[in-house]
């Protein structure tokens, strides 16, 4: 297994470089309105890791025999859709709608691999709350994916983040699949940490959310707590879906009003603000090994802390 990990991460590097110098033509990003880049970069890079991280697969259960291939097969069989239609995308800009779908569907085959997401306060409905359960599972597991998405825009940030917690959660649980995952991210962000060389694109993000929401899935217990570890995406995201709504903005046009995006206008190097999700997702972790339920509360109350306090900066004068 140590061996593994470092051959994923070259694995990555070199695919991704192989991406970035053959496809750099179909897959350039135009910086549009949403961006924080201001030079044309290429994106789907995120193809390089998510193909070292299968090529990985099978020499994972040759050295971890007691790993069931069936729960390998099962992370791929969900994971693979979102995969194909990200890279399409990349290349083609799909409607939402079939974007959307097609996220539905993996968070459907999530559901039959592992299981809803846990909600025993509903049980006492029945059939009804089973109904719910699942209901709100996808919803969560689609909700994940597209915050994820969304927050994929500034160089380094989403690969760095989710670094942090495919390790976490790797050693946590353990499994060592996202142990994996992890690597092939290290690979990746040698050519996307900033200023980035090339960018994920949807093949990565909207891959990296949906693996954060199998893993979640897999869970063997305290699902509701190692929420915890997502904050640093899902509260930005949330927060500034909030702050739009109490603005009157349009929720479906383009924007650059994220946390991260409104501190990097102000100013602040794309390195400083990359490495400032990547330590808050390192001591969430840091809270939930050594306080199990209470760090994620404690999390939770230190997430909306560093927001009121960004959102405090950023509203006093230049």
């Amino acid at each position: 297994m140590p061996i593994l990990l470092p051959l994923t991460a070259l694995v990555s590097a070199l695919l991704v470089n192989l991406i970035r110098q053959r496809l750099r033509a179909a897959l350039l990003d135009i910086p549009n309105q949403r961006s924080s880049h201001t030079t044309p970069t290429p994106r789907g890079g995120g193809l390089g890791f998510w193909v070292a991280f299968l090529l990985a697969l099978p020499l994972l259960l040759w050295l971890q025999p007691d790993l069931s291939p069936l729960t390998v097969v099962s992370v791929v069989v969900v994971l693979l859709p979102l995969a194909l239609v990200g890279y399409l995308d990349d290349l083609h800009s799909l409607p939402a709608r079939t974007r959307y779908g097609v996220q539905v569907i993996s968070a459907a085959l999530a559901i039959y691999c592992f299981g809803p997401f846990p909600q025993p306060w509903l049980s006492a409905l029945g059939l009804g709350g089973t109904v719910l359960t699942v209901a709100f599972t996808v919803v969560g597991f689609t909700a994940l994916v597209n915050l994820t998405n969304f927050m994929d825009g500034l160089d380094g940030l989403v690969g760095s983040v989710s670094l942090v917690q495919f390790a976490f959660l790797a050693g946590y649980l353990p499994q060592p699949l996202w142990g994996i995952l992890a690597a092939a991210l290290v690979g990746f962000l040698w050519w996307n940490w900033p200023p980035a060389k090339i960018f994920m694109g949807d093949v990565g993000s909207t891959t990296l959310g949906g693996a954060l929401g199998v893993a979640l899935l897999m869970a063997p217990s305290q699902q509701w707590s190692l929420l915890a570890i997502t904050l640093p995406i899902t509260g930005d995201a949330i927060y500034t879906l909030f702050r739009r709504l109490f603005r009157r903005e349009n929720l479906f046009k383009a924007h650059r009003t994220h946390l991260y995006q409104r501190l990097h206008q102000r100013g602040l190097p794309s390195v400083a603000i990359t490495l400032g999700y990547m330590g808050l997702t390192g001591l969430i972790a840091l809270a939930l090994v050594t306080l199990g339920t209470l760090g994620a509360w404690v999390s939770l109350a230190g997430i909306l802390g560093c927001i009121a306090l960004a959102e405090g900066h950023l509203q006093r004068p230049q």
